[in-house]
């Protein structure tokens, strides 16, 4: 799917990421922020979170290699992993040194050790459920330096107040899901992925969700309902 968004958006297409959610609430991207350079990066927030990247760098989800190309051009080793082949085609084709077709789930002690994971562009959602979090974060631990650090941007679901969100929180509740733990399926012209929840959580959820895992939430950036937390070993 991001191989083919990709190949269009680095043709020059116009191309919209459309994302549906289970509850048949639709959301459309502008897809260029996939591959834009550092300084056309739309949100504020994400170029000062970048600040906080040094040493060794995983890049988790790193699509069209926004992120992997801007810490290069720093001078950093960055590792770029995605699971979608054609992102990692993408990623080579523009100059990224080290990008493997890769899903979290496979990360292991063969990557090497990193001081800082990356996960922006919302990345922070692939985490999926609490206890797929809890479990991975424990996994991200044993790979990165005592001195490691996660930069992750997510978003809080409980700054709506729409009658529409209320009730999608309140329905996940009830099926012992968390309040943002959305179930989407990526369009994209004539294809369409399969279903996968996708994470989305308030700083106080995260909080508690970094217990016992290797981490704690050291601080936050933004002050609107997207934020990047700043993870570091505890």
């Amino acid at each position: 799917m991001y191989g083919a968004i990709l190949a269009d958006v680095l043709a020059g297409l116009a191309v919209t990421e459309i994302v549906e959610r289970d509850d048949g609430f639709v959301m459309a991207f502008d897809a260029g922020y996939l591959v834009a350079p550092f300084k056309k990066w739309d949100d504020p927030i994400e170029r000062r979170a970048m600040r906080f990247v040094r040493g060794r760098v995983l890049d988790v989800g790193c699509g069209g290699g926004r992120v992997c190309l801007q810490l290069q051009s720093r001078g950093l080793d960055v590792v770029g992993i995605d699971a979608s082949p054609g992102a990692i085609e993408c990623c080579r084709e523009r100059g990224v040194h080290d990008a493997r077709v890769l899903d979290i789930e496979g990360i292991d002690s063969r990557l090497g050790s990193f001081d800082t994971i990356v996960m922006l562009g919302q990345n922070f959602g692939l985490l999926g459920s609490l206890i797929r979090a809890q479990t991975l974060l424990s996994l991200l631990a044993k790979i990165s330096t005592s001195r490691g650090r996660i930069v992750a941007e997510t978003f809080d679901p409980h700054v709506s107040q729409e009658p529409r969100e209320r009730r999608y929180r309140d329905q996940n509740v009830r099926r012992g899901r968390m309040p943002g733990q959305l179930r989407v399926r990526i369009r994209y012209r004539d294809r369409v992925t399969g279903w996968l929840d996708w994470l989305q959580v308030s700083p106080e959820e995260l909080e508690g969700l970094l217990q016992s895992t290797g981490w704690r939430l050291a601080r936050t950036l933004g002050g609107g309902p997207s934020y990047v937390a700043i993870i570091e070993r505890a």
